[in-house]
């Protein structure tokens, strides 16, 4: 899952980043509201965490503005502005939820599961192919009888892989939605990490479930 955090105090903001990511998430930060504004509209997030009180664009009109360029994603306002009126406001111009700061970092990551369980009782939160099995709420990964340890990139990006099932992606689509927007894809980062990936779910099991298609990226799928 993939966060966008508009946030223009850099400890609070590295915080949140920090603890988002030791659960799994992908992370983007934006220091003001416009840069907030340019990476919503180019890049495809799951969710976006927006301080109200930013310097270039606030957060009510940064939220105003992508919601008319279409963005239906959630969006939840954590922020100082504790009142009553602002709280009203924040939610009546399109935010999904709002959390007053100081708050509690369990609460910040249950809210975020509430919203992305929102609307999506359908959604399956666990995953199979052939005898590998993922649970997107715990985390945990199964083949056959044997329990996968991996560790939260791996898991990321079989998350992707999984979702993904049977189409090609490329390494820049996993670049963008494994890794931060700064990511150079240049580098052999993502080989080596799906190199480690098929270590632990292909190398002892049949069948392989991990492809590589020569000069364009991988595929998950039974089979050949």
């Amino acid at each position: 899952m993939k966060i966008l955090l508009v946030e223009d105090d850099k400890r609070v903001a590295h915080f949140i980043k920090k603890g988002l990511k030791e659960n799994h998430y992908v992370v983007d930060v934006a220091y003001d509201g416009a840069e907030g504004f340019y990476l919503a509209t180019q890049e495809k997030y799951d969710l976006i965490i927006l301080d109200i009180m930013l310097p270039k664009m606030d957060g009510i009109e940064l939220l105003q503005g992508i919601r008319k360029h279409g963005i239906t994603c959630p969006v939840f306002f954590l922020t100082a502005k504790d009142k009553t009126s602002d709280i009203v406001l924040g939610l009546d111009s399109g935010a999904d939820d709002y959390l007053v700061k100081p708050f509690s970092f369990n609460e910040l990551l249950a809210r975020i599961r509430a919203l992305m369980r929102r609307g999506t009782s359908e959604k399956k939160t666990e995953i199979a192919i052939a005898d590998l099995r993922l649970n997107m709420v715990t985390h945990e990964v199964c083949r056959g009888d044997h329990k996968i340890e991996l560790t939260p990139k791996e898991y990321l990006l079989l998350e992707y892989l999984v979702l993904n099932k049977e189409q090609t992606v490329t390494r820049t689509m996993i670049s963008e939605h494994v890794w931060d927007y700064h990511f150079d894809t240049i580098t052999n980062v993502i080989d080596v990490h799906i190199n480690h990936l098929r270590n632990k779910i292909d190398k002892d099991f049949t069948p392989p479930l991990i492809h590589t298609i020569k000069g364009v990226g991988y595929v998950f799928k039974e089979g050949d």
